[in-house]
């Protein structure tokens, strides 16, 4: 769907940060936006944008967080056109008539009795007639050979997706056009040494391929690369690219729980973070020696504190918890599976709140810090699933 006056677009397998960005950027025309999710299961429903005052919703898949489905259900808030031709506007209403015109043949509609409405499908399109009449669902010669009392139907709504039939619908991949420059992250996983040791994580990305600068041309690279414990910025970049941000971390909140004598002391240099935000990535170097120490790898969930800051990193970890006591954790496990496997051996979680400098209200509450052998597994209490998992050297 794009808007031709003011030149900005929304495409199926956008992501969701990339789409509420665009939003934000239209506030003066878009003024009512409604995010919904389930809470207590993210993974269970779709997560939805609602513009409620332009009667649009956009669906994003709960695992993949790219655009499913566009469904405009207010025809009344909304112009369209195909092909530049307009079949929905003030002075253009549309009816079954309208859409045959306008889209041409396709198989005749189907009779869903129990929400009284017909559905007229193309590919990738499926527009909804309501009928207050009691007909029959075995007709074979379409909508234009049935006599409504009330005139002809007009379309009270309009999905637009990927795909045959809109059951079967699938979030598709990221498109080329919302690559835009960047690279994004398709797998992490742990990188461990000849004994055993987690030295860093392997990162596999995709991004444009080709230096064509025709979007037709351009097509998706995929590349490996790896990120070592004691590895330089300039190693760093040269792996990932430049980072979307630089942070300077002003104070260790978590230093206290450390073991080192040596905690009390000041660092005369400050750490920071190189922040991948399309990767959903946070790299942490020491400010003295200027090395990787961290990984903070984040699975943007709503309802999460850092929502829509990152994009989702879809890791596959095996994490330890002593010598014997192994679990294997992706972006989609729930705590409740990683204690059926450690049982009783992890020791109680540290409470993390966090905080923003000029807001000290949290609307999501707090979250839980589970401790393992070089990593540290930060849980959502509310529904127990995994919102980011930070990687050290053990």
């Amino acid at each position: 769907v794009s808007t031709q006056s003011t030149g900005w677009e929304l495409v199926l397998g956008m992501p969701i940060s990339q789409a509420i960005s665009i939003l934000r950027g239209q506030c003066r025309v878009i003024k009512n936006i409604h995010l919904c999710y389930c809470d207590y299961d993210p993974l269970a429903m779709d997560v939805i944008l609602n513009l409620t005052e332009d009667g649009i919703r956009l669906v994003f898949d709960p695992i993949s967080q790219r655009l499913k489905i566009i469904e405009v259900y207010n025809m009344e808030k909304v112009k369209l056109k195909y092909c530049g031709v307009h079949f929905n506007s003030p002075t253009i209403s549309p009816t079954n008539d309208q859409i045959e015109m306008s889209f041409g043949a396709t198989h005749p509609g189907v009779f869903d009795p129990a929400n009284q409405q017909f559905i007229l499908n193309f590919r990738g399109l499926s527009f909804f007639f309501p009928s207050n009449d009691k007909l029959e669902h075995n007709y074979s010669h379409g909508l234009g050979s049935l006599q409504f009392s009330n005139g002809p139907p007009v379309v009270s709504k309009l999905c637009i997706y990927m795909g045959n039939t809109l059951c079967e619908t699938r979030a598709p991949a990221l498109p080329i056009s919302c690559y835009q420059n960047k690279c994004y992250c398709e797998r992490v996983e742990l990188l461990k040494d000849d004994g055993g040791k987690v030295c860093g994580v392997k990162v596999v990305l995709y991004g444009e391929s080709g230096s064509s600068t025709k979007q037709s041309d351009v097509r998706q690279g995929t590349l490996e690369q790896e990120i070592k414990f004691g590895d330089s910025c300039q190693d760093v970049m040269s792996s990932l690219g430049a980072p979307c941000k630089i942070y300077f971390k002003d104070e260790d909140k978590m230093k206290i729980h450390s073991k080192s004598p040596e905690k009390q002391l000041e660092k005369e240099e400050s750490d920071y973070f190189y922040n991948y935000f399309t990767l959903g990535i946070d790299i942490l170097f020491d400010g003295k020696t200027h090395s990787v120490t961290k990984l903070v790898l984040h699975n943007n969930y709503p309802g999460h504190y850092d929502f829509n800051i990152y994009y989702r990193a879809h890791f596959e970890l095996e994490l330890e918890l002593d010598g014997e006591t192994k679990c294997s954790v992706t972006s989609t496990t729930k705590w409740d599976k990683v204690e059926e496997i450690i049982g009783e051996h992890y020791s109680k979680p540290v409470v993390l709140n966090r905080r923003s400098s000029t807001n000290a209200t949290n609307p999501f509450g707090p979250t839980f810090c589970y401790g393992f052998k070089s990593a540290i597994v930060e849980v959502m209490p509310n529904n127990n699933y995994i919102a980011s998992v930070t990687i050290y050297s053990s």
